[in-house]
């Protein structure tokens, strides 16, 4: 029996997958970690802690250690991913597993070092890092290693991640720092602007999941929001409309549509024939918002497609990576090309 493990983890803005080869997906939590501030003790992590956001007193904060993709609280990073690597890992603690990590596309290489340093303080043997976009194209079940043009958008919470992909690389990429995340604020700013009255982000998550929409003809919808208003300071509701929430979304949406625009711009014909041809898919938490792909497709003139999984399209692809280590060769970034001491 051999005493390690393999273990792929999706280290998002809004939460963290983690894949163990032969068990599949074991984890699914948002990233959040609350502490109490006066003694630094960690009272919860993930869906715990994801419940007291906006919630709690002023002694005790919930934290999102990660911003835009990546790392931006080391220590309390390092707390959730050992959270999250030992519920994973169950009897098998002691181990020292090999772990694949996502990344945005535009990270640089102090942000990589901070990711490989933050999983090698969890007991990490090794420690290798893949682009998001490219993970989220072999999670979706694209062939990348052929000689011919893919490409993938990867919304997440905190990044768009674009990706045209050839011969199992990335030939033209970009991250826009656009995500769930935005989306939600842009709802927040909206109706704070439109009635006086500030909800939380969690209500206008709730929003945009129930009725919110990329596209005015894709569906009409009302749903009703409680906050405070800002005149009088008392708690007020308030009734919204889809064709309000496509309102909201417009600046962020229109964001990560000029981000696509100029990948495809940059793009070498022969590959952009092969787009065409065979459509761009849409992954991530964000690819569900309702109308996404069409208004992706009519702004761009490509045909955009949902994975049949996006939310986990990227852990697959870190699964993808481990099962097929040999084929990928010097173009991950890892342990071994940094100077991160184990």
């Amino acid at each position: 029996m051999a005493f390690s493990t393999d273990i792929g983890i999706d280290l998002g803005t809004a939460s963290i997958l983690v894949y163990v080869r032969g068990k599949g997906v074991v984890l699914n939590e948002p990233a959040v970690v609350a502490i109490e501030q006066q003694r630094q003790k960690v009272l919860a992590v993930g869906t715990t802690a994801q419940k007291m956001l906006g919630r709690t007193p002023e002694n005790i904060v919930a934290l999102r250690p990660l911003r835009e993709g990546v790392i931006a609280d080391f220590d309390i990073a390092e707390i959730m991913l050992k959270h999250c690597l030992a519920r994973a890992m169950e009897r098998r603690r002691f181990l020292r597993p090999r772990v694949v990590v996502c990344i945005p596309a535009g990270a640089t290489s102090v942000e990589k070092k901070a990711v490989v340093e933050a999983i090698a303080r969890t007991g990490a043997r090794e420690t290798f890092l893949i682009e998001e976009p490219r993970a989220a194209a072999l999670g979706a079940g694209l062939n990348i290693f052929e000689p011919s043009g893919n490409m993938v958008v990867d919304v997440g919470g905190g990044t768009s991640d674009i990706a045209v992909l050839s011969m199992g690389e990335v030939v033209e990429g970009a991250s826009v720092s656009i995500g769930g995340d935005k989306f939600d604020e842009a709802i927040i700013q909206f109706v704070k602007k439109e009635y006086d009255t500030l909800i939380g982000e969690r209500t206008a998550e709730s929003l945009k999941m129930k009725i919110g929409s990329a596209h005015p003809a894709s569906h009409s919808l009302q749903a009703e929001v409680r906050g405070r208003d800002l005149v009088t300071g008392l708690p007020r509701s308030v009734t919204l409309s889809t064709s309000q929430v496509v309102q909201a979304l417009e600046e962020p949406l229109w964001a990560i549509l000029q981000g696509i625009k100029q990948v495809l711009e940059r793009t070498p014909p022969e590959l952009a024939g092969d787009i065409v041809n065979k459509g761009i898919v849409l992954s991530g938490g964000g690819a569900l918002l309702d109308g996404f792909t069409q208004f992706l497709s009519q702004g761009t003139g490509v045909p955009f497609y949902l994975a049949e999984e996006p939310i986990t399209c990227v852990v697959k692809g870190t699964a993808f990576v481990l099962e097929n280590m040999a084929r990928f060769g010097e173009t991950l970034f890892s342990s071994r090309n940094t100077d991160v001491a184990f």
